[in-house]
């Protein structure tokens, strides 16, 4: 059976009809329990009531968990949606997922780990980060090393994007994290132009793929809400699907579904072109 792990965040959404326990390598890591296989979460919690729940919620699906308990509280995140249904992040810091410690039950995990899903919003601190780069660097060299960069607020760097992306050999990422980035690299100039307006006025394909063979990646997937999604490979393939149409309440975690099903798919012996159908059809009707 095939091992796969989410390591970062595990924490509370604080959305406008109550709270819901999220972070999205811990939603990976359920959404890759579904396909039947190994799936583990890693992070930390607080020594609190909201802490506790989290352990509860995870035995009651049957995710594995290794989330010490530390002396900071639970992580919480204020979520609002604006009227498409696209959520807006109020995340709290110094919190307990900021302080991932590094173990030995860590290090037996990352040997045998074949995935494993990290973002940048738990490298904004200096523990969670070393963990994290710890625990790829303890993976057999084989294993996919999925960055899905899930951009948020302020929290985060070009040195800690750049050091993800040499550290990864699969990059997710989307429409407005990609143009982001770019900037930030400098691939775009600057300008006072709004996303939709640069968005119409790149070529994200070369984009992708100058990305993707700048940092040897094995692939790059990039997704762009109702106007689809797209997989490019090194040997120039790349697979486009559109998005279907179902109604949407909000997007929280239909990200990490996606990303879930893709490389579950993959793992499973799944062509792209399977894995990314797959990917597509899960995460537009998943409800978080």
């Amino acid at each position: 059976m095939k091992t796969v792990t989410g390591i970062g965040e595990a924490l509370w959404d604080c959305l406008p009809e109550g709270r819901k326990f999220g972070g999205a390598p811990t939603n990976f890591a359920y959404h890759c329990s579904q396909f039947g296989l190994d799936a583990w979460a890693v992070s930390a919690i607080g020594d609190d009531e909201m802490g506790d729940e989290i352990l509860d919620i995870c035995k009651g699906v049957n995710l594995q968990v290794i989330c010490p308990k530390m002396p900071y509280e639970t992580g919480t995140v204020q979520v609002t949606l604006d009227e498409k249904g696209i959520p807006q992040y109020n995340i709290k810091k110094g919190v307990a997922w900021d302080n991932i410690p590094y173990s030995e039950e860590l290090a037996q995990l990352a040997l045998r780990t074949d995935a494993v899903c990290f973002g940048s919003l738990a490298q904004r601190s200096s523990v969670s980060r070393d963990t994290i780069r710890r625990f790829i660097g303890n993976m057999p060299e084989d294993a996919l090393k999925v960055f899905d960069i899930n951009l948020r607020q302020n929290f985060f760097t070009k040195e800690v994007i750049e050091e993800s992306l040499n550290l990864c050999n699969v990059l997710k990422i989307n429409d407005e994290e990609l143009v982001t980035v770019s900037h930030l690299f400098g691939w775009l100039p600057e300008s006072d132009e709004d996303f939709e307006t640069t968005w119409k006025n790149i070529d994200f394909k070369s984009c992708c793929c100058n990305i993707l063979t700048k940092y040897n990646l094995r692939m790059l997937i990039l997704t762009c809400g109702v106007n689809g999604s797209y997989v490019f490979t090194p040997d120039g393939e790349i697979s486009e699907l559109g998005t279907p149409k179902v109604e949407v309440a909000d997007t929280v975690g239909a990200g990490d579904s996606f990303t879930a099903a893709f490389v579950s798919s993959i793992l499973l012996g799944k062509t792209v072109k399977e894995a990314h159908k797959c990917a597509v059809d899960v995460s537009a009707f998943v409800r978080p």
